[in-house]
């Protein structure tokens, strides 16, 4: 069956693009991992880069949504993405954040892969906005911004240090943005 094929070279891909990055994984071993056939592989996707697309696809939609359960399982507050980012973290095979992984691998901004990646972490973006602006901090548009700072510098660190530490410690500082928020919050700051 068609969609089964197209299936099995998603998976295949996300596994190996995610395990050893999107430019050291060929279609010759795609198409060995999947168990897919060449005819079916150019029935399916025209080329590699459509399948790097659809799988950055695929990732950021269940990573968000994973997120996003995870996050309200840990009562909705915005400093529990990080408590999420740690339990990801803590996985064995932890290799970071595969639209950050593609961007690096895929540096031409204009390149579909690289477009996609890119609108990922928008889409982080935009949700941590939403989570902030419903615990009602001021400007979350701004501390949505330096959240995502913080989450892609944990990200990238624990992959340097094989730890869970680096989301504790992103935690921390974006507490104390949180906490340095909130005097706007209060009033205007007028006297008299």
């Amino acid at each position: 069956m068609p969609t089964q094929a197209r299936e099995r070279l998603v998976r295949a891909a996300e596994k190996l693009f995610y395990a050893e990055g999107i430019r050291a994984v060929g279609v010759e071993r795609l198409l060995a991992d999947s168990g897919v056939g060449r005819a079916s592989f150019y029935r399916h996707f025209d080329s590699k880069d459509d399948l790097v697309v659809t799988m950055l696809r695929g990732y950021d939609e269940r990573w968000r949504n994973w997120l996003a359960q995870a996050v309200a399982d840990r009562g909705g507050s915005p400093l529990a993405v990080f408590d999420a980012l740690a339990e990801s973290f803590a996985i064995e095979d932890f290799r970071g954040c595969a639209s950050i992984n593609a961007m690096v691998e895929i540096a031409d901004a204009t390149s579909p892969a690289h477009r996609v990646a890119a609108e990922h972490k928008r889409s982080v973006i935009a949700y941590l906005e939403e989570l902030l602006a419903s615990a009602g901090h001021p400007e979350p548009a701004a501390l949505a911004e330096r959240f995502i700072l913080l989450l892609d510098g944990a990200i990238v660190t624990a992959l340097r240090e094989r730890s869970t530490e680096p989301a504790r410690r992103a935690k921390e500082m974006a507490a104390m943005l949180l906490a340095s928020a909130q005097p706007a919050k209060l009033g205007t700051g007028r006297a008299g």
